[in-house]
């Protein structure tokens, strides 16, 4: 049997867009663990969001935070020495940390200056926990770890489509990026394709026949599932796929969020198997 290395989006994907659930997937996640498949994270929550399912999910394996910002890999997780793989690594909280996105008070600069510039704009930095946990559903805990960031500023708009237009310039003006999932992010020079990429590089340095799949649901996932094997998408919240997202391989998932994902990675590990 090829090796196969799975990564996954959460919101709206392998969790369920109101509950925040993983349990329609449970079949899918137990024939992964029972096949010795890494499971590889890859969202735009936040590193601590981000453990907090790892530890629901009783996973280990590296992960990537923030839309790509940063990759977390486990010390001692690869059995080489990954400093030589022409990134700076930094070792923290049990982690060799590779980061790939802007530093968060370029991004929260870069949030001030927009506004006044008279866009009307809002970012996590600048919302209570209570006005997060409302806007996304999350509870207090978790609107907690969701603003505490490192790479990435997710945020709202007013406005019609000529001043978002207007907004995304200016947003490039600024040598910065932005992309969207479940709300407008505002980011570096860092996408998930990139990390993902990163981290197939590693894996194959371990398997020779490596195979790989993504999942995801929203436009931020495109870079990811472009460098892939098998891409994935699941049905959003009314039982559609995003329509921005357009590539020739691109799988789509039969069934919503979580339902979605177990069917479709139960149908591709079957081929595979």
């Amino acid at each position: 049997m090829r090796n196969i290395i799975i990564f996954t989006d959460l919101d709206g994907t392998l969790l369920d867009h109101s509950t925040y659930s993983f349990e329609a997937a449970v079949p899918a996640l137990n024939k992964i663990k029972e096949m010795n498949i890494p499971l590889v994270v890859c969202s735009s929550k936040t590193k601590r969001e981000i453990e907090l399912y790892r530890q629901k999910l009783n996973n280990n394996h590296p992960f990537i935070s923030e839309n790509g910002g940063g990759i977390f890999i486990p010390k001692d997780y690869f059995r080489f020495e990954i400093a030589d793989s022409g990134f700076k690594i930094v070792e923290i909280d049990n982690y060799l940390i590779i980061r790939l996105g802007a530093e968060y008070n370029e991004l929260r600069n870069a949030i001030g200056e927009l506004r006044k510039a008279g866009f009307k704009i809002m970012g996590f930095g600048d919302m209570t926990v209570e006005e997060i946990s409302k806007l996304t559903g999350l509870d207090d805990q978790e609107a907690i770890m969701a603003k505490e960031r490192d790479f990435d500023e997710p945020f709202v708009f007013e406005g019609n489509k000529e001043e978002m237009a207007s907004l995304f310039e200016s947003i490039r003006a600024k040598g910065l990026r932005h992309t969207q999932g479940e709300f407008f992010h505002i980011i570096g020079d860092s996408d998930k394709g990139r990390a993902v990429k990163i981290l197939i590089e590693l894996y194959r340095r371990l398997f020779n026949d490596l195979l790989t799949v993504a999942i995801g649901d929203s436009l931020n996932d495109v870079p990811m599932l472009e460098v892939v094997d098998y891409p994935i998408i699941v049905q959003r919240l009314k039982g559609n796929y995003d329509s921005q997202i357009k590539i020739s391989n691109l799988i789509k998932a039969e069934g919503i969020g979580p339902i979605g994902w177990n069917n479709a990675i139960l149908k591709i590990l079957s081929v595979l198997n």
